[in-house]
């Protein structure tokens, strides 16, 4: 089977299902595991380079209320690449490639290639995609066991602190303008033992004024823990947002602020939302487990403490 995956998490989820060798071409923004950097892209990110958070923000805005998308497909790529199957996405337009463009391009195609959209907004719904995609290439059993560790893991995260006092904890996706992170995130806080204080599970992420977080800090208690994790940014960049945004944060009643690699641990639905539940325990409630592996590069604390 010849597989083109145009949305990172699915990339990492082939992967993790034993199917490396089958996948031909990926995204531009395809980065795990290691060895999809050998694979053909298909995609390229048409807003300018060097944009600040806001500009970002306000360009995306601009191209999708006019119907064009951020990210353009290499259609002669796709082709050349002869795909069985091409994963996508339908969820978010700002993910990913357009899932109209995809199917109108698929339709095209020699052999009529299957597109498959994975649009989770659950941890359960991401776990049923790992069903769906194993079922689609043939690896279920892989998709189990992929399924039997994570559930195992996360249970054992959810033992470890299920008795311990819960942080209140604001979990922001953007911070100019600030978005409360949702869909799966809330769950995971959940499982890793705080209360997430304005996230909405399987809602979407959506914007928050500053003037709203000053009213809900007053009206039910400041967050214990701010957790920086801007979609798309690794610690390091998540640091600096979190660093440029302290004060602000710090005016609301933050007692504690953290940044996160959310590319890796949070915004992508994929395998690796395991480790950021482990991640988030890490945060939460330091030496409830062993300290995970990825901390070094996932975590960067004391943000607040620095800003001062």
């Amino acid at each position: 089977m010849r597989i083109a995956s145009l949305v990172p998490h699915a990339t990492e989820l082939l992967f993790a299902l034993g199917l490396g060798e089958e996948v031909r071409a990926v995204t531009h923004e395809c980065d795990y595991p290691p060895e999809v950097r050998t694979r053909a892209r298909l995609t390229r990110d048409v807003l300018p380079a060097g944009l600040d958070a806001g500009a970002i923000d306000a360009a995306v805005r601009e191209r999708t209320l006019a119907g064009d998308a951020i990210y353009e497909l290499d259609s002669a790529a796709l082709a050349a690449c002869e795909p069985d199957l091409i994963v996508t996405q339908a969820l978010c337009p700002v993910c990913a490639v357009s899932y109209e463009d995809v199917t109108a391009i698929a339709h095209e195609l020699p052999g009529g290639p299957r597109v498959l959209a994975l649009d989770p907004h659950t941890l359960e719904e991401t776990h049923a995609d790992v069903r769906v995609l194993a079922a689609a290439t043939g690896r279920e059993a892989a998709g189990e066991r992929l399924l039997a560790d994570a559930n195992v893991r996360m249970q054992r995260v959810a033992a470890a602190v299920g008795g311990l006092p819960r942080p209140r904890v604001l979990a922001l996706e953007w911070l100019d303008p600030f978005y409360v992170a949702g869909h799966w995130t809330p769950e995971m806080i959940a499982l890793a033992g705080g209360e997430d204080i304005m996230g909405r599970a399987g809602e979407p992420s959506r914007t928050v004024s500053t003037v709203e977080l000053e009213r809900i800090s007053l009206a039910s208690g400041a967050p214990d823990v701010a957790i920086v994790m801007p979609c798309g940014y690794d610690a390091p960049q998540a640091a600096a947002q979190a660093h440029a945004y302290a004060p602000t944060l710090a005016h609301i009643g933050a007692r504690r602020i953290v940044a996160v690699n959310a590319s890796a641990y949070f915004s992508r639905p994929g395998p690796r939302l395991t480790d950021g539940v482990e991640v988030l325990a890490e945060i939460l409630h330091p030496g409830a487990l062993p300290t995970p592996a990825n901390a070094g590069e996932a975590i960067v604390v004391d943000v607040l403490a620095a800003a001062r």
